[in-house]
């Protein structure tokens, strides 16, 4: 398997972050994890193009770019399966500022739904939850 080539954007308030709620195997166990909304880069798009196409179509929201903040590169293991990601991660901002009144998102992929709620960044530098990819609590300490 090849590495995967994503983007993530973190949308902040308050010292908190909008991430999407998924429960299931990861590399830290099983259960709860969270991660930014974000998917694929497909072939021939830009990172930027991929991460405002994903917040459209996951939120139904329009999102404005504000910076590039890091690639992180991350290699996993789930199982006897290896996994390996490489992100890059930007800033952005809802267009609609009354978008960051409202607490919770539902997201829509494929036949898939899950939700996207605000948390705290103390919860995971503290490790009462678990965000990926690895390596963005540490890089979250610059950018909310």
């Amino acid at each position: 398997m090849n590495p995967r080539a994503n983007t993530l954007g973190i949308v902040a308030r308050n010292k908190q972050i909008l991430v999407e709620e998924q429960s299931g195997k990861h590399s830290k166990g099983n259960g709860f994890y969270y991660r930014p909304i974000g998917g694929t880069i497909e072939l021939g798009e830009h990172s930027k193009d991929t991460l405002v196409r994903e917040f459209h179509e996951e939120l139904g929201v329009e999102i404005t770019i504000k910076c590039h903040v890091k690639c992180i590169e991350n290699i996993f293991k789930i199982d006897e399966n290896i996994g390996h990601e490489i992100t890059q991660i930007y800033l952005v901002e809802f267009n609609e500022p009354n978008l960051y009144e409202v607490e919770y998102f539902k997201v829509i992929e494929g036949n898939k739904i899950t939700y996207a709620k605000w948390i705290s960044v103390n919860d995971f530098e503290r490790g009462h939850k678990i965000l990926y990819p690895n390596g963005l609590t540490e890089l979250l300490k610059d950018i909310t």
